[in-house]
């Protein structure tokens, strides 16, 4: 086989050199991918094309001529492609298909390769992928989660001939092991509380339990689930969202100056001496900016509250960043699509990418060691927050 690969390389490139229209490149990727797959072939049945051999498993059945139709011209099932991408391709092609698809999605269409995208090609893809994102989406929840950060994105969505900005909820939380999970998600007409409260009730309806601390920031609604359905956990509000509400109440020629007053208040060793500091800023900056410090002496209990946890846990949970990165991948995915044809495609491919981040996940090293986590979970730190499931 190699000499033949090798005759064909060279016929190829004396054709290149003579015709300027033969596309070296793209026939070279041919005939190594022709290569590849004879050999593949060759191995499954257990002899060369033309060779007998009596130990043989197999026979060949012929072939057809198939074009190329992926990004980079290998053959699908050569490269089987990551689940995510799988779930692009199908939002893509369902808006193509229903007729809502605007020239940059044309674009992205041509630029992947997909021409004379059929229906059924189309529902099989979908069936194929619905089934993985909803057995991910409902699976059951085992072990105790300490930490849970929420948050929402706001993708836009084709519904009733209008377009709608829907809210995405995604949880993620630690284990008591350690390690990170994809808690759950889901997409509802807007951040409501109702919808906040129906998903948390539907979390621990899967097995969450154990939290004692729920990271968010300070949307009303969101604070009054955690509330009702987290019996007995703490509520950290995001520090970062906290520090652009305070300062959104300082004129700009102040700001710096503000915020490294206020800097020093989670410079503190401990929960008592950042609350002692609090109270002195407060008091230091009250005279110039009374709003901003009506906001920061209210926000007392709620901003210091990572403070009773193991400081090696401090930088991770004072915060929703952890959970702000993954949204910003799922913004970054979401934007290629743009407007999405409808709900079910929406929750195919954030399904699809929350997938992928959790098999990252559990091949990682562990987010918080388990020496740290044994202080919260063996009741060291804190007793640990039951858990309760509210009646509708």
């Amino acid at each position: 086989m190699a000499s033949i690969d090798r005759m064909s390389l060279l016929e190829l490139l004396r054709k290149s050199g003579s015709d300027g229209n033969v596309d070296f490149l793209k026939e070279a990727l041919n005939v190594l991918v022709h290569s590849l797959m004879e050999a593949e072939v060759a191995a499954q049945i257990g002899a060369e094309r033309y060779k007998r051999n009596p130990e043989r498993i197999n026979q060949r059945n012929g072939y057809r001529q198939r074009e190329w139709h992926t990004r980079v011209g290998f053959p699908s099932l050569l490269e089987p492609r990551k689940r995510a991408e799988k779930a692009l391709l199908s939002v893509v092609q369902e808006a193509y298909i229903h007729g809502v698809s605007t020239r940059k999605v044309d674009e992205l269409v041509e630029s992947l390769g997909m021409k004379g995208i059929s229906k059924s090609e189309v529902s099989r893809i979908c069936r194929e992928l619905d089934e993985v994102v909803i057995a991910f989406k409902e699976r059951p929840l085992e072990g105790q989660f300490p930490y849970i950060w929420l948050d929402a994105t706001f993708p836009k969505v084709r519904e009733g001939g209008r377009v709608r900005s829907m809210a995405l909820v995604v949880a993620i939380g630690i284990r008591e092991t350690g390690d990170r999970e994809v808690l759950g998600f889901d997409l509802g007409m807007s951040e409501d509380g109702s919808f906040w409260l129906e998903f948390l009730r539907k979390l621990v309806a899967r097995g969450l339990r154990g939290v004692q601390l729920a990271i968010s920031d300070a949307h009303e609604g969101l604070r009054r689930a955690i509330e009702q359905v987290l019996a007995g956990a703490t509520w950290q509000r995001c520090r970062v969202h906290f520090m652009r509400n305070v300062l959104s109440q300082v004129p700009k020629s102040s700001q710096s100056m503000v915020s490294s007053i206020i800097r020093t208040i989670f410079a503190q060793p401990s929960q008592e001496a950042a609350t002692m500091q609090l109270r002195q800023v407060t008091q230091q900056l009250r005279g110039k900016f009374p709003k901003a410090m009506d906001i920061l002496e209210q926000a007392e209990s709620d901003v210091l509250a990572y403070m009773a946890f193991p400081r090696e846990h401090w930088r991770q949970i004072h915060s929703t960043n952890p959970l702000e990165r993954l949204n910003r991948e799922i913004r970054r995915r979401s934007d290629v699509v743009g407007i999405f044809p409808n709900r079910e495609s929406v929750i195919r491919l954030i399904g699809a990418i929350l997938i992928e981040q959790q098999d990252e996940w559990t091949v990682a090293r562990r987010y918080f060691s388990l020496e740290s986590m044994a202080k919260i979970v063996q009741g060291e730190q804190l007793p640990l927050a039951s858990t309760t499931l509210l009646q509708k």
